[in-house]
């Protein structure tokens, strides 16, 4: 690792249910080659042990890191062996923490999954953790930000807040799976929406089979 020329990605994961979605963004930016830095909000570790099992902690956060990245969204192993040397984790409590300044050379934010209580928290500039902190020097310094918001029905408070995140400069991305790409599994749906995140950030993946324009592709595997 180059410190000198590090610009990692951000990954903020609040505490709305999704927690596979974030494993399968972390996983695609590390398989691009990309630095990483994750911060994992108080709440989202209570999400992370009932959907998962793992106990986020701080003092050995790269071995639950590992054993999270591992899991598939069916709660099995099939991810093992992610490679974490260009991860950096920041506890959530950590206002000092190096994303907090707007010269921390990040490359932009994604808050994966965004909980309607996140997303009012960045809408409103509360700063309250180091995850929506991060969210709003993002905004200021201009750098991308998506936010995958996880939750369903919607207020009208959440929507007007939403609107005001579109607005300063974000995407908002709703964690929305689509069927077009052929998903045979649990775990295709969560990569298509992994893998939008990834592009609304322009970080190249294969995560999903994209539109070519042809009705009937998804029922035909050949070629895979």
């Amino acid at each position: 690792m180059n410190d000198g020329k590090r610009r990692p990605w951000v990954v903020g994961v609040s505490g709305a249910s999704g927690t596979p979605y974030a494993a399968a963004v972390l996983r695609a930016l590390l398989d691009a080659g990309e630095s990483v830095d994750i911060v994992v909000s108080r709440a989202s570790r209570l999400t992370l042990l009932d959907e998962t099992g793992i106990k986020f902690r701080d003092a050995h956060w790269q071995e639950d890191l590992r054993e999270w990245l591992a899991l598939g969204a069916d709660g099995k192993p099939h991810f093992p062996g992610a490679r974490l040397e260009d991860v950096r984790y920041w506890p959530a409590g950590d206002l000092a923490a190096g994303p907090s300044s707007g010269s921390y050379p990040a490359k932009g934010m994604l808050i994966v999954p965004a909980s309607t209580a996140c997303v009012a928290g960045v809408a409103l500039g509360l700063s309250k953790d180091l995850l929506q902190r991060v969210a709003s020097v993002t905004l200021k310094e201009r750098r991308p930000l998506v936010v995958a918001v996880r939750e369903t029905p919607l207020s009208g408070q959440s929507l007007k807040q939403l609107v005001a995140l579109d607005e300063a400069g974000a995407v908002v991305l709703p964690a929305s799976p689509a069927f077009y790409a052929g998903a045979t599994h649990i775990q295709d749906l969560v990569d298509f929406v992994a893998g939008r995140v990834l592009d609304a950030a322009g970080v190249p993946h294969r995560l999903y089979r994209r539109w070519k324009g042809e009705l009937g592709e998804a029922r035909s595997r050949e070629g895979d």
